[in-house]
């Protein structure tokens, strides 16, 4: 099997069951949502946003949820150990939960996926306050990772029903973070095909791009990976499978050390992207080391760009071409002691693809960590 790309949109049924907007926000259960939220607020330059937790009539959790630009995340801590939210981190550390999704109907959502056989997470909940009324329901994908569909057209208030606005007087300044470009998912062997078909039949999405071992290989350990996009292709979800190799891939170690399937990384978009990864990196973020000999021949295989070279080359900034375009990238190191969730930055210069010509080197650099740890 070779790298393939789906027929064009033309070719492809207009009708769309699940009309989706884009990425509503990324929910993650966290040891301890005040430090988390303090973490990214420094870090990578969220501000405060909402608050729920004992004071907003909340027994069990918490909730800070801190946005910048279109990029919302809620962190989400449990206030007692004999409950769901513990057990989730008890079983994976810090991880991604919830994948939500703009909707402009909430129970067309759920009806729709759970007839086509999506497994209800959240049955329609109608939460309302005096700035209005948001609509959620959900369903199951891949681990424990769920998605919610958010529709909240009548909604004027700070996020939603259940928070108070959150002020804060430390406000650090942003980094040019702007939304989520796409999620990937990282599941176990031979399930690929499985989730695949899930996105297909349950959420009717598309195939968009595949990639096999051939393509997504070392020396040592390889994957296998097939890129899911919704009508609009506002909403993207790669899924990684391990592939068979001399050593242990950085999925299987994924896998390892989250106990299961779940989230491998959240990809961030960014309009300039050496002016975000140098903001990063002075605020403490590292990201994986790209060997000089990457930059000796990449233009001869990119071509022109508009970028000077050696600012990308002196950031580890990744760059690729495909038919529409080119982007730029680059990849964190993993942000929890466990090596499982990651970021990726990426600026697109007009290619929608995913960087295939910088899987070698990526994939290269994740085995020197891993190696690093022990685990390759």
């Amino acid at each position: 099997m070779q790298t393939t790309t789906a027929p064009s949109k033309k070719n492809i049924e207009t009708t769309d069951f699940l009309p989706l907007h884009g990425t509503d926000y990324v929910e993650f259960y966290v040891g301890n949502a005040k430090q988390a939220a303090h973490f990214y607020k420094t870090a990578f330059g969220f501000q405060s946003l909402a608050y729920a937790g004992p004071e907003t009539g909340l027994k069990d959790k918490v909730s800070y949820v801190i946005r910048q630009n279109k990029l919302t995340f809620v962190l989400t801590t449990p206030l007692k150990s004999d409950n769901t939210i513990a057990d989730h981190i008890y079983k994976h550390g810090d991880g991604v939960k919830v994948l939500a999704l703009k909707v402009d109907d909430a129970v067309s959502a759920f009806e729709e996926t759970t007839k086509r056989g999506g497994k209800p997470f959240m049955e329609t909940t109608v939460l309302k306050d005096d700035d209005g009324e948001v609509v959620l329901s959900g369903i199951h994908t891949y681990g424990d990772t769920v998605h919610v569909f958010v529709e909240r057209k009548n909604y004027k208030g700070v996020f939603m029903p259940g928070f108070r606005k959150w002020e804060s007087n430390y406000n650090p300044a942003e980094t040019g973070l702007l939304y989520v470009d796409h999620c990937v998912g990282n599941v176990g062997w031979n399930r690929m095909n499985t989730w695949v078909k899930f996105y297909e039949d349950v959420m009717g999405f598309r195939n968009i791009l595949s990639f096999d071992d051939k393509d997504i290989s070392t020396e040592y350990s390889a994957l296998m990976s097939k890129v899911m996009s919704n009508g609009n292709g506002y909403v993207k979800f790669p899924i990684n499978e391990p592939a068979e190799g001399k050593k242990k891939s950085q999925v299987e170690e994924y896998l390892d050390f989250y106990n299961g399937e779940g989230v491998q990384h959240v990809a961030i978009a960014t309009n300039d992207i050496v002016k975000t990864v140098t903001e990063l990196q002075s605020r403490g973020i590292e990201f994986l080391n790209i060997p000089e000999s990457y930059y000796e021949t990449v233009l001869d295989r990119v071509g022109k760009i508009d970028e000077d070279l050696a600012p990308l080359q002196k950031l580890g900034i990744l760059i690729d071409r495909d038919d529409e375009g080119y982007l730029l990238q680059i990849f964190s190191k993993p942000l929890e002691d466990r090596p499982t969730l990651f970021f990726e930055i990426i600026q697109r210069k007009g290619a929608q693809s995913f960087g295939k010509g910088n899987f070698k080197a990526l994939f290269e650099a994740l085995e020197r960590e891993q190696d690093a740890r022990g685990n390759l």
